[in-house]
């Protein structure tokens, strides 16, 4: 069920130089931004809307009857502009839940995009995210997978400790790969976008860790799967078939 306290900001930008006009590249007939949308839409959580800078892109999701906010074109990351959006769209502050959705996500499980928000329903925690369990070698020693690093509170949940490119934890056991897919309560996505960059955040290139060195709390729902971002014309052509058979 839609909840009036939730946004779904979707970030989208041109400035891929792998993928040139990437959210305008067509999937399954439809524009790649539209297909994300459409997924959040499916999810019925919240009130769905893009952020962007690109007036193309606003076309492209206002043509298939989404809602736009046009954001500055100079944030340096995704949560900065959905913080511009939030206070845009929002201003009276009726939103206490904002979640940050990739605009390269073309086939996310819209039941993923719903399994953010259960750790949020512990006052304790600031930022819930997504990971999935990494079942081969190749993925576990590839830097381009970000593993999530945490301590077990249920079968599907954990408190995140740390995020990382490197292959970890070492020993036997689980590890898990990062799905950049967050839900920030409203205070805690205004004091992240205020915090200068961290340290690790800087060495290992992965924005989460400032609010992990700030002392913010980040918990992990475990999901089935890995949704497949499209970062290269391989990814495109992988999304292409997929969303072709659906």
């Amino acid at each position: 069920m839609t909840r009036p306290n939730i946004l779904v900001l979707i970030p989208a930008r041109m400035a891929s130089t792998r993928l040139p006009g990437k959210p305008l590249l067509d999937i399954a007939g439809v524009p790649m931004i539209v297909q994300v949308l459409r997924r959040a839409e499916a999810a019925a959580i919240g009130r769905v809307a893009v952020a962007t800078d690109t007036p193309e892109i606003a076309a492209a999701v206002t043509a298939a009857g989404g809602e736009v906010v046009m954001t500055k074109p100079d944030h340096p990351s995704g949560s900065d502009r959905i913080f511009e959006a939030m206070c845009k769209l929002d201003p009276a502050g009726e939103a206490e839940i904002v979640v940050n959705l990739q605009g390269d996500f073309p086939t996310i499980d819209p039941q993923s995009i719903s399994d953010v928000l259960p750790p949020l329903e512990d006052p304790a925690v600031d930022i819930a995210t997504l990971a999935a369990q990494i079942h081969t070698e190749e993925e576990s020693l590839n830097p381009n997978v970000v593993k999530a690093v945490g301590s077990p509170l249920s079968g599907r949940r954990m408190r995140a400790l740390y995020f990382t490119r490197a292959t970890a934890p070492h020993g036997d056991g689980p590890r898990y790969h990062h799905i950049g897919l967050y839900a920030y309560r409203r205070a805690a996505l205004e004091r992240f976008v205020r915090l200068p960059p961290s340290p690790l955040e800087q060495q290992e290139k992965l924005e989460q860790l400032r609010a992990l060195e700030a002392g913010m709390r980040i918990d992990v729902m475990v999901v089935d799967a890995v949704p497949r971002g499209v970062d290269t014309p391989a990814d495109l052509e992988t999304a292409r078939r997929l969303l072709s058979k659906a």
